[in-house]
């Protein structure tokens, strides 16, 4: 069986991660988290990255966590261990180089909040986003209910938030929750263009810059 993420670095210094579980609309699982703590921790010590993407195999980005895991860890305590551990987010949000979401299709929950850790989002058409998790009574628990009001205006937000509707990408647009909306054969195109741009910026004038927006 293919691994659940699948992780590459090409010759211009673009590391790719794929979200690879297809056939579950790759719903993030424990064993994906962990191997996406992995591959950022790598990344970290991989002075010749410059970018990163990540991308979506299949017919979406990512339909959000794997709920038919939640409840099985043998108590809250392992549980918050776990997280603190290997804490993804945190990971993301602090790696040193410019990072690229390449969205399509369902884009919920942990498949939003992901990309919404990331410096640039570009979205097919007919994509949708949402964090649908809120109306089974679980919080967002990836950072969304900080994440989204800082990109997003408030309102429109906490709307998505309080309510679980998802929005379009034209609406996703108009509030700048993604910067980019192209054709879905136009999107690995646009994706290589985030990419040479944010390449094209001295590293460490951007890494300063990304600490700034991040402050």
């Amino acid at each position: 069986m293919s691994e659940p993420v699948l992780f590459d670095v090409d010759d211009g210094g673009v590391a790719t991660i794929t979200l690879n579980r297809p056939e579950r609309l790759n719903a993030i699982n424990i064993e994906m988290r962990d191997l996406l703590w992995t591959y950022l921790g790598a990344i970290r010590d991989m002075p010749d990255v410059r970018a990163v993407v990540f991308r979506g195999e299949g017919r979406c980005f990512s339909a959000g966590a794997d709920i038919s895991e939640f409840g099985t860890a043998p108590n809250i305590i392992e549980a918050r261990r776990a997280r603190h551990e290997r804490d993804v987010w945190w990971e993301l949000l602090n790696v040193k180089v410019p990072t690229i979401a390449r969205m399509h299709g369902y884009c919920y929950g942990a498949g939003l909040e992901l990309p919404l850790c990331c410096d640039y989002r570009v979205a097919a058409r007919g994509s949708s986003f949402a964090v649908p998790e809120v109306t089974l009574s679980y919080i967002p628990s990836a950072g969304g209910t900080q994440t989204l009001p800082r990109i997003m205006p408030p309102g429109v937000a906490a709307h998505m938030i309080l309510s679980g509707e998802p929005i379009d990408t034209i609406e996703a647009l108009r509030w700048r929750l993604v910067a980019t909306v192209v054709a879905e054969d136009e999107l690995d195109t646009a994706v290589r263009e985030a990419s040479k741009k944010a390449l094209a910026d001295p590293d460490a004038f951007m890494a300063r810059r990304r600490r700034m927006v991040r402050s």
